[in-house]
């Protein structure tokens, strides 16, 4: 049963693709989650994907997402700073 999460404001979308595809340090959005998956280890593949365990596929979302978080937090904080200073 595929799961798609969908963005509250989907104008969005191509600012968190990008933001996705400078955490994971790639050109393309699409390519993240395979540079994760390498640097961790997980043997994510093109295509079917049915033998790795829940834990091997959390790794590789939860590292993507919890650095995108971080990242966001970072921005905000930068950009409120800014904020006080002008």
């Amino acid at each position: 049963m595929a799961r798609r999460n969908r963005l509250l404001v989907p104008e969005a979308r191509e600012a968190v693709d990008q933001l996705k595809a400078n955490i994971a340090n790639v050109a393309n959005h699409e390519d993240a989650k395979f540079e994760i998956a390498k640097e961790t280890g997980i043997p994510l593949q093109k295509g079917y994907n049915g033998t790795l365990t829940a834990k091997e596929a959390g790794k590789i979302g939860g590292s993507l997402g919890g650095n995108m978080v971080k990242e966001m937090i970072r921005i905000a904080q930068e950009k409120l700073q800014n904020k006080d200073k002008g």
